[in-house]
């Protein structure tokens, strides 16, 4: 039997023929990873094939995002080609994310700086910390990432972060970075070097406003607990 490809099956049933007169957005996640796959195999569609990888994910597109081409090729059905192809669009959905606050848009709150964050963070398999400059009405002078490590763990230089301040002119600073395993809590180690940047950028003339701990779709604000 062959593997059922796409452009074999009834037109009412492609998903490429339905996003092409329906929009992508009335694709199902199984169809839209239907058609990065481009074909099943023997006896399953495509699309019955992105079902399979979403159920292997427990049916969640975050969960998918931490997979690696070495856990989805464990799947039966899913070869190195069709994993790679999986990875780079997750990839590049998260850079097309990116962050999200327009350039002039001030933040008010840590909603605000979560909203402008999470696409980055909220779904990555490893830790990353990131910097966003802000001048003195609070809107924003430059974002980027300064750190990236491990599951468990990244170190951050905060003598990097303030000659980069300085050489902005930030009047504040807002710090984020993510915990893969999805609790929220701040550690001590997150705890001593809030408190470490606080001090330092108070030298500097510049304010830490706010650290964010993102964990998939909660956060942890140490301005709004009190700890800054």
């Amino acid at each position: 039997m062959k593997n059922l490809n796409i452009k074999n099956w009834a037109s009412d049933d492609r998903p490429r023929e339905k996003l092409l007169g329906k929009g992508a957005q009335n694709l199902s996640d199984a169809e839209i990873l239907g058609i990065l796959l481009g074909s099943g195999t023997p006896g399953q569609s495509a699309v019955e094939l992105g079902r399979k990888v979403l159920s292997m994910a427990e049916n969640h597109l975050g969960l998918l995002g931490k997979m690696n081409v070495n856990e989805l090729i464990r799947i039966k059905g899913i070869g190195m080609a069709k994993a790679v192809n999986i990875v780079a669009a997750m990839e590049l959905a998260r850079r097309v994310g990116g962050v999200s606050l327009p350039e002039k848009a001030p933040i008010r709150s840590s909603t605000d700086a979560y909203h402008g964050i999470c696409s980055v963070l909220c779904d990555l398999p490893h830790e990353e910390f990131w910097v966003i400059y802000l001048n003195k009405a609070n809107r924003i002078i430059e974002t980027y990432k300064c750190s990236q490590g491990g599951i468990a763990g990244t170190v951050i230089d905060i003598r990097l972060i303030l000659r980069r301040g300085i050489e902005v002119l930030a009047s504040s600073l807002i710090i984020a970075h993510n915990h893969p395993s999805g609790n929220e809590q701040p550690s001590e180690s997150d705890k001593g070097i809030t408190k470490k940047l606080s001090q330092a950028a108070d030298q500097m003339d510049i304010k830490l406003l706010d650290h964010l701990i993102i964990a998939g779709r909660k956060y942890f604000s140490f301005a709004d607990e009190g700890l800054l």
